[in-house]
């Protein structure tokens, strides 16, 4: 890992006089970073190979625009450009998302297993009624979405041994992706300071809201016992529906105006 003034002064090289020499040390020194995060994305059935391939093409793309003067570290602005190229490979490559998707289908897609995680909904097969209708909450999609990706995405058991791939061109095996559970010093970091800058994005992006839009969104999606939509209904004297409507529409100001924040401070692509 680089150490923050040597960091700089190759970003400087790199930005000031095209030095390909600094690019490449900055590149080959997150190389790890991004086999890290590749390995984050096992379970689509993808060649880990390309998948690797892919972060690397991220990280590339994060060096090529990386602005020392903006007071980050390389590895935070890399993580975002890392984890866009793995996630438009995966959707190029799955025709069940190549269809006709929508932008919400696609955030349940990268979603769905990570939410059935967090409520404890790991068996196979079709998802309980209550979990359903949880997972459709949590992530602004409807109950039948949830379920048609569920069904998509659930292949059952297979053995660590089964081949990913043609078994004649070489292809890895499942154990293949298991991840490494050493510790990673560039990986915990980039990942504290990537916390913190989105912490900081929140906090920005929470000014373009007004007040009772604000404390309804903080009551129920932002602290860690959510208000129920009955309890906030009583407070502001008005029906479970209007809650829920100023805190879908809170939700999604408060999205877009972190997404223009992150473009702006050059985070993300402006595309």
């Amino acid at each position: 890992m680089l150490e923050p003034e040597q960091e700089y002064m190759l970003a400087k090289r790199w930005v000031e006089d095209q030095d390909t020499g600094a690019a490449h040390q900055m590149v080959t020194s997150h190389l790890r970073l991004a086999a890290k995060i590749a390995m984050g994305y096992r379970g689509y059935g993808l060649p880990q190979a390309e998948v690797i391939s892919e972060a690397n093409v991220g990280l590339m793309q994060a060096v090529k625009r990386f602005d020392p003067e903006k007071g980050f570290r390389l590895a935070t602005y890399a993580m975002w450009w890392i984890r866009a190229s793995i996630q438009e490979y995966i959707l190029r490559s799955w025709s069940l998302v190549k269809l006709g998707t929508t932008s919400a289908q696609k955030k349940l897609f990268f979603n769905l297993r990570k939410a059935k995680s967090r409520i404890g909904a790991l068996e196979d097969g079709d998802l309980r009624p209550e979990n359903v209708a949880k997972i459709a909450h949590d992530l602004n999609v409807t109950e039948d979405e949830v379920i048609s990706m569920n069904r998509r995405l659930s292949g059952g058991d297979a053995s660590l041994n089964a081949t990913i791939g043609s078994e004649d061109d070489g292809s890895a095996q499942w154990q293949d992706w298991l991840e490494d559970e050493d510790a990673d010093q560039a990986g915990s970091y980039a990942e504290q300071d990537e916390l913190s800058v989105r912490r900081e994005l929140l906090a920005e992006a929470m000014n373009v809201l007004n007040d009772r839009e604000k404390d309804i969104l903080v009551q129920r999606r932002l602290q860690d016992k959510a208000i129920t939509l009955e309890d906030l209904s009583s407070q502001y004297d008005v029906s479970r529906e209007r809650i829920r409507q100023i805190e879908v529409r809170a939700f999604d100001k408060l999205q877009t105006r972190m997404r223009e924040l992150a473009s702006e401070k050059g985070l993300v692509s402006a595309e």
